[in-house]
């Protein structure tokens, strides 16, 4: 089986959401299942179908959360050696050559990716455009707009 590539912390923040999961949620919903059972008549118990039905949402990301752990494949980009290219996992500063606009972005697993925040997918044609180039480059990214073309000013590993 395919690994998936991951950052070292896009794996240490699915590792604390698990971990909340386990040692925060379960506990607070089985005492609200307990609660509600001891109201009495589970047929028409709103209380206890709302938690039984928050506890199926939060095993089923769990299950998902311990299956992406199982099948990642942990990148630590502190540790490469890519000779100023731009890599999985690296942050890459832009500058869109017609606006002279500056834009940061992460190159992170698709699992990670969060255009909010400036993290993009590996796999998305934004960071395929990027990959392999360095400083001074000029990457053109194609999308739906037409063609934009990005001076590469600075890739960094951290």
């Amino acid at each position: 089986m395919n690994k998936t590539p991951l950052t070292k912390k896009g794996a240490q923040s699915l590792k604390d959401e698990l971990d909340h999961l386990k040692n925060v949620k379960r506990p607070k919903i089985t005492e609200a299942i307990a609660d509600a059972r001891a109201h009495g008549d589970l047929k028409e118990n709103a209380e206890y179908h709302a938690a039984r039905e928050e506890q199926g949402l939060v095993e089923a990301r769990v299950r998902d959360i311990e299956s992406k752990l199982g099948n990642a494949q942990v990148i630590d980009v502190s540790t490469l050696n890519a000779n100023g290219k731009v890599v999985f996992g690296c942050t890459v500063e832009l500058e869109n050559i017609d606006t002279e606009e500056l834009i940061t972005y992460t190159i992170v697993g698709a699992d990670e990716a969060d255009i909010k925040n400036n993290l993009i997918s590996y796999a998305s044609p934004f960071a395929k455009a990027l990959i392999g180039k360095e400083e001074g480059d000029v990457a053109e990214v194609r999308a739906p707009a037409g063609i934009t073309e990005y001076e590469i000013t600075e890739v960094r590993y951290e």
